[in-house]
């Protein structure tokens, strides 16, 4: 088994992948290989689209997932960091408000008169 390193089209991380593994991955998406975060973004987009009844799905989901990451900082951590937002999101179904979360007082060491809201988008 041969171990080849690859770098993503759109992110630019860098993998170490069997050949096998990258054939599979560059099938799905048009010749281009994408990172394990990408594609999955690539797919979320996809399926979006599909809804949409958009012509050239595929090529239509990379460039707007290329488009996102362009547009994003240049810190690889930041854009991991919105590309998982950007796919929890629309997964839950609503875009139009920030997700909450309720803390538990107890946990955060505090006294039990209330829980404190905490958003994460």
């Amino acid at each position: 088994m041969e171990i080849e390193l690859v770098k993503c089209e759109c992110c630019g991380l860098r993998e170490d992948c069997t050949r096998d593994y990258i054939s599979s991955v560059k099938a799905n998406f048009d010749g281009k290989w994408f990172c394990g975060l990408c594609s999955e973004a690539v797919k979320d987009e996809r399926s979006r689209l599909r809804r949409k009844d958009v012509q050239g799905v595929v090529e239509e989901a990379i460039r707007a997932h290329m488009s996102f990451c362009r547009r994003t900082m240049s810190n690889p951590a930041v854009r991991v960091a919105d590309g998982m937002r950007q796919m929890l999101r629309r997964r839950s179904g609503d875009l139009s408000k920030p997700s909450t979360v309720t803390a538990s007082p107890k946990r955060f060491g505090r006294a039990a008169a209330g829980t404190s809201q905490v958003s994460l988008f």
